[in-house]
């Protein structure tokens, strides 16, 4: 089997998913793995996909002529996993919204040699005084040679300049 990492980007209806769904297993596809939203009226995803090695070029052009439907389609070919050389930790963030949180988070992650492997955001009102919030929970994959501690102090360091709270939290 080949693996495919598939986005998929279409106006937010009823059916879009089965529609890439038939598309997959009409060329002997399985479905892996997913995460899919819904956001500002577009649908967005990004999926695995097996496929038999005789079907792969079928597949690619089946689903990039969903773009009938109004679904775009990106293909990347999956790549080789590397062997185990992180831990997982998971971060929660919480703070008053302003521009350049992620980024500043992000690039302290990526100068430590952290990985983020899954970041979910939004922003919703405080609770008493309705004030915008701003709340990330990502999944971080951290080099087993970078201590927890270290990681930690540097990220308290900058939540204090950018006055969020964060957790950070070994998963077990």
């Amino acid at each position: 089997m080949d693996h495919l990492v598939i986005t998929v980007f279409a106006p937010d209806q009823p059916g879009q998913v089965e529609r890439i769904a038939q598309c997959i297993a009409e060329h002997g596809g399985n479905w892996l793995e997913s995460r899919m939203s819904r956001m500002a009226g577009q649908f967005a995803g990004i999926l695995r996909v097996g496929v038999p090695a005789e079907a792969h070029h079928e597949l690619i052009d089946a689903l990039q002529a969903l773009s009938a439907h109004g679904i775009r389609v990106l293909i990347a070919e999956s790549g080789i996993e590397q062997s185990c050389t992180w831990k997982p930790i998971t971060m929660e963030l919480v703070g008053n919204d302003r521009p350049g949180i992620v980024r500043d988070i992000t690039r302290l992650l990526a100068e430590q040699g952290v990985n983020v492997e899954r970041l979910i955001t939004d922003v919703r009102p405080a609770p008493m005084s309705s004030e915008p919030l701003f709340h990330a929970e990502a999944m971080l994959a951290v080099p087993l040679t970078l201590s927890l501690d270290v990681l930690q102090k540097r990220l308290e360091t900058l939540a204090d300049d950018l006055m969020v709270d964060l957790v950070l939290r070994a998963e077990t």
